[in-house]
């Protein structure tokens, strides 16, 4: 978003959205307290937008209060990471497979760029992680369903919850990068079965690298 379409936002607005954008960049992590006057400085705003943002963040399962902590950003219980990923399976499936029907040849050279780009980055795990979102949400925007698109949406509060991404080394982004190149062989091969069997591959690889690093 641009500064411009920020300053026609209202100062809870604005502050809601750079709150949010925060969190979801990793600058804000699950069980990190925010206090108002921290939150302020930090992202250079006044303390009643920042309040207003928290309420708003609250409602959306995002922020919880806690006794003598106030606002905390939720942390989700292992339980919640394995149901999160149950429902992500089925909508990654479903739009690989759906991808694999509909994606035309720029949209699959794009997801290959986005690829090569990922696993030339070697230990860089931040950027890695923002191509790795990038490269999904093509998915889902390949399958050229508006409503399987608006159900990912709504995963993602939920997947802000999820911690630090994944791809913590170098050894794990070759892992990714050498997964979602199968899945784009599929794609582009048209094999809807085979696109939605190596999306599926990839998630339950994901889960067990994040449940993994839940136990440390």
């Amino acid at each position: 978003m641009s500064e411009t379409e920020l300053q026609v936002m209202s100062q809870g607005e604005a502050a809601y959205y750079r709150l949010y954008e925060a969190i979801r960049a990793g600058n804000f992590r699950p069980g990190d307290r925010l206090r108002e006057i921290d939150v302020a400085e930090r992202l250079t705003l006044s303390r009643t937008p920042v309040r207003e943002a928290l309420r708003k963040l609250e409602n959306d399962g995002i922020v919880e209060h806690r006794p003598r902590l106030g606002a905390v950003i939720r942390t989700l219980t292992p339980p919640e990471v394995v149901e999160l990923y149950e429902m992500r399976l089925v909508l990654e499936r479903t739009a690989a497979q759906m991808a694999a029907k509909h994606a035309n040849t720029a949209e699959i050279d794009l997801l290959n760029d986005i690829n090569d780009q990922i696993a030339a980055l070697g230990d860089e795990t931040q950027q890695a992680a923002a191509l790795n979102q990038d490269f999904h949400h093509r998915i889902y925007l390949a399958s050229r369903n508006r409503f399987l698109l608006a159900s990912a949406r709504g995963l993602n509060n939920a997947l802000m919850l999820l911690g630090p991404t994944t791809l913590d080394d170098e050894a794990r982004i070759k892992t990714v990068s050498a997964q979602h190149a199968h899945i784009i062989e599929a794609i582009r091969a048209g094999d809807q079965t085979a696109a939605g069997d190596a999306a599926e591959a990839h998630l339950q690889t994901s889960l067990r690298h994040r449940l993994k690093g839940l136990d440390r």
